[in-house]
């Protein structure tokens, strides 16, 4: 028995220096710290009514792996999938519905989009995927005017604008918690100098919960691409979901940078139910 223990443990030992020879870009941990397979992502993604895929923006293999869990979702899912992204803003929804309807071509979409300067690599493919699968895209952030515009009169100002202005970010009055980790932090760290920094984060996420709710329906999944500061610990646009509807099923995704792929500390575990481990040195997109 002794013997058979021993050769197990061995055996355990040698599969473990073998996966560490292997030259790995990255590595998925549960938030239990174990590691887990793709399948077992795609497997949970595909039983939630909202999944945040929570990306590094410039992380090369962030980016792939969010085509790679979309397109498998949509091929497990079909059109009970929809995506949306923290990467286009609410008042683009109708050059994205003509761009994947076929009447203008992504070049003029590119023009008057206002994209990010790494769309056509990075976001682009995403858009492609939802137009060949017949997909919806929503465009969930609110236009960075109405953000700027909090950060400098706080929430009061949102009252100021035109009707049609408010179809573009959530209604008022913004359900809004300063004693949020993320916000609370956020404030502790801008300081008086930023006396509505926050407050313009929580419009972000308020107005991108409020888009999903509108275009999510029982029984399909919504696949949400967005930087992981806006659902890394379930607060964010997260906490404002849950205030809407606690009882959505809710998986999130978040991505961090490593120099050991294969160990994660418990603080880190715990920022969402998937944890994207890359190696540092994998060469950035921008």
């Amino acid at each position: 028995m002794i013997k058979s223990k021993l050769i197990i443990v061995v055996l355990m030992a040698f599969s473990l220096m073998a996966m560490k020879s292997d030259k790995r870009a990255f590595q998925i941990f549960s938030t239990k710290g174990k590691v887990v397979a793709y399948k077992d992502v795609l497997k949970a993604i595909s039983k939630a009514d909202i999944v945040f895929f929570g990306e590094l923006h410039n992380n090369a293999i962030s980016h792939w792996m969010e085509y790679e869990l979309a397109k498998d979702l949509i091929a497990k899912k079909g059109d009970k999938v929809v995506l949306g992204a923290e990467m286009y803003e609410a008042d683009g929804q109708l050059l994205i519905n003509e761009y994947l309807s076929d009447l203008v071509k992504y070049k003029y979409f590119k023009g008057q989009a206002r994209l990010w300067p790494n769309d056509p690599t990075d976001y682009k493919p995403l858009l492609v995927l939802a137009h060949d699968n017949k997909i919806p895209f929503i465009a969930t952030n609110v236009p960075r005017r109405y953000a700027s515009a909090v950060n400098k009169g706080g929430f009061e100002i949102l009252e100021k604008f035109s009707d049609e202005a408010k179809r573009y970010f959530a209604p008022t009055p913004i359900t809004y918690d300063e004693n949020v980790a993320c916000y609370k932090s956020m404030q502790e760290m801008m300081g008086k100098h930023g006396a509505n920094i926050a407050k313009a984060q929580g419009l972000k996420d308020a107005t991108m919960a409020y888009f999903i709710m509108k275009n999510w329906k029982k029984g399909k999944t919504f696949l949400h691409f967005n930087g992981s500061y806006h659902s890394d610990n379930h607060e964010g646009i997260v906490w404002h979901l849950k205030q809407s509807n606690p009882k959505l099923k809710i998986v999130t995704i978040t991505t961090v940078e490593q120099a050991d792929i294969y160990n994660i500390d418990e603080d880190v575990q715990k920022q969402a139910d998937f944890i994207l481990v890359v190696d540092e040195n994998v060469t950035k997109t921008y």
